[in-house]
Parts: C-alpha cells; sequence; structure tokens
C-alpha cells in the first residue's frame, strides 16, 4: 500500500478560521464576577500547593517537581524521600470532606498514568519506589495528607 500526501490541502478534522463547531468555540462574554470566582479559585489552589509542598518539605522530603505535565495527565506536586517518590493531588475546599469528594476514580486514574510516565524516566523506571497521596487543604489553611490515598504502591 503506498500513501499520497497532499501537504497543499486543508487538514481533514481541524476547524477552518470561522468554523469552528460548537465545542471549540470560545465563549463571548464571560461575565465579570465568574471571572473573578476563577482568579480566585487558581489563586487559592497555587496557594494550597505551595503550602502542601512546604508541609512535605518540612518532613524532610524534597520539592522535585510543581504541577508537571504528561502525556496522561498532571501531577500537582512530585517529591522524593530517600528512594520513595510521591505523587500528590492536592485538593482544597472549607471542609476537609468536600475536598475528598472532588477527587474521582478517572482523575486518580490519570494521576497513576502521569506518575507511571514520569518513572519511565528514571533510572529505576517501572521499579521505582512511588506513593499517590491526596492533601486536603480546608478553608482555615489546614491540611490533611492520606498517605496511599489511591490505593496504589
Amino acid at each position: 500500500m503506498q500513501l499520497s500526501l497532499d501537504f497543499d490541502a486543508e487538514p481533514r478534522g481541524l476547524p477552518t478560521p470561522g468554523r469552528c463547531s460548537r465545542s471549540q468555540e470560545m465563549p463571548k462574554n464571560i461575565p465579570a464576577a465568574r471571572r473573578r470566582r476563577g482568579a480566585k479559585a487558581f489563586q487559592s489552589g497555587l496557594l494550597a500547593e505551595d503550602n502542601v509542598a512546604r508541609h512535605y518539605q518540612e518532613r524532610g522530603y524534597t520539592l522535585l517537581q510543581s504541577r508537571w505535565r504528561g502525556r496522561a495527565g498532571e501531577v500537582d506536586l512530585i517529591l522524593r524521600k530517600d528512594a520513595l517518590y510521591v505523587f500528590v493531588e492536592v485538593k482544597a475546599a472549607a471542609e476537609f470532606a468536600l475536598a475528598a469528594a472532588r477527587i474521582d476514580r478517572r482523575q486518580m486514574d490519570r494521576i497513576c498514568l502521569a506518575a507511571c510516565e514520569f518513572c519511565e524516566r528514571l533510572p529505576t523506571g517501572q521499579m521505582t519506589e512511588m506513593r499517590m497521596d491526596a492533601a486536603l487543604v480546608d478553608r482555615f489553611g489546614r491540611i490533611e495528607i492520606v498517605e496511599n490515598a489511591f490505593g496504589w504502591h
């Protein structure tokens, strides 16, 4: 079988300018209040991640990456202590239970796949000792660490 490529043709499956499908359109008028809420949530998420990173560092962990992104997804924090690599999902909410409820199975799977992808780059590869934690932050800034939250080792 021989392939024939036409580099001058319009790419298939990609929208042409002015002809975006409904799902690809950018919102035209986002209310100011919604923009402020989004910006506030983003900033509080960054603050929570910084506080959680400091919490781990005070306990002897070394922060390797923050918001590491791989093909499978993003990991909020990647830390190391001795030979153990810890992959942390940070969730902030008014109460710990609400923060924990925001981590669903699909997200856990994506984080685990991203962690495996990260470890593939290490000399020990998939034999790397790793743990998946959830760091929950409440409205007062208190931190609760759930070690091995995803049931992985």
